[in-house]
């Protein structure tokens, strides 16, 4: 009883903290990769997160954003992401290990992303929490030739051809998995805000909250409805996610998800067994999308989880000829 407490306890802070994130901060657009699955997909934020499921856990998620969005020269600009990422638990070493790609596309800016990560866990409050550490490196290239400068006469721009930087960087994050499967996590990417050279940029540190409660009605028994939130901020702008997914006899789930100031997120998903798949439509309500030139975002997510727990029943066949 003590241990709910504690945890009802850092639950209500956590809350605070993130009601502070809204009224101190304004709302932007988007930092990092954007991905609507995030309530699936906790490893492309949080390192603390890897094994904690005691399942080899792989998910793939590709991502169309503000589909017709395009510049003068009828360029397509909007934003293209891949990701791939990978977690297990790794007994011997009483945690867990991860690993993810990335490829994200900003217009004539390409960034190709590795991620390797390790989390430390332990059991309280009823669940299981990790501690994780993550290495990444990211190859960000520019393709200056394609860009049309203001100025034709620009020197810069007219002898540049295309620029590749590999940045290095490191994340950390805390995550708890309750026994009802109720989360709460909190995570610091791109510390070290890694500068470029030649005008290459800088990483800019984020951070990342995100909770979330699967909960079953009585009177609905085959229905399990799940809110959940994720605030992100650059410590410059702030975004939050508020989503719902109601998921009927673990086979069939739908969901809707509202984004500030930027999209109203519709989802659909099916469970194949090992296998699960979702798909969602964002429909922008950003300046992009009341100027009409957005089609709304488009994202596909594929994942695959086996059972790695030891200590689950194990079903016994028996012959008839040797009971």
């Amino acid at each position: 009883m003590q241990e709910f407490s504690l945890f009802m306890h850092s639950k209500r802070l956590i809350f605070l903290v993130a009601f502070y994130f809204l009224i101190s901060l304004s709302a932007t657009a988007q930092q990092q990769v954007q991905v609507s699955h995030i309530m699936f997909n906790h490893m492309a934020i949080n390192p603390g997160y890897a094994g904690l499921r005691g399942a080899l856990d792989v998910m793939g998620v590709a991502r169309q954003q503000w589909q017709g969005l395009r510049d003068e020269s009828d360029n397509r600009i909007g934003p293209q992401s891949y990701m791939l990422t990978a977690n297990m638990p790794v007994p011997f070493l009483a945690g867990g290990a991860s690993v993810g790609m990335l490829q994200d596309n900003l217009g004539f800016e390409r960034n190709v992303g590795l991620q390797l990560g390790y989390s430390y866990h332990i059991s309280r409050f009823g669940g299981r929490i990790g501690l994780g550490f993550q290495v990444g490196f990211l190859d960000k290239t520019i393709d200056f030739a394609s860009l049309t400068p203001i100025n034709p006469n620009d020197p810069l721009l007219n002898t540049a051809q295309g620029e590749s930087q590999i940045f290095a960087d490191f994340a950390v994050g805390a995550f708890y998995l309750g026994a009802n499967q109720r989360w709460i996590g909190l995570s610091l990417s791109q510390i070290m805000q890694t500068r470029g050279f030649n005008n290459m940029g800088q990483l800019r540190r984020h951070a990342y909250l995100t909770l979330g409660n699967p909960m079953t009605l009585a009177i609905l028994p085959n229905m399990e409805i799940t809110p959940s939130m994720l605030v992100k901020t650059d410590f410059h702008s702030l975004q939050f996610d508020i989503n719902t997914t109601i998921e009927y006899n673990n086979r069939v789930r739908a969901g809707v998800s509202y984004r500030l100031q930027d999209a109203v997120v519709l989802f659909l998903g099916f469970n194949m067994g090992q296998l699960r798949l979702g798909y969602s439509y964002d429909i922008t309500t950003s300046a992009i999308g009341r100027a009409s030139r957005s089609k709304g975002s488009h994202e596909v997510m594929v994942q695959y989880r086996l059972d790695l727990r030891l200590d689950r029943p194990r079903e016994v066949q028996r012959n008839i000829r040797f009971l």
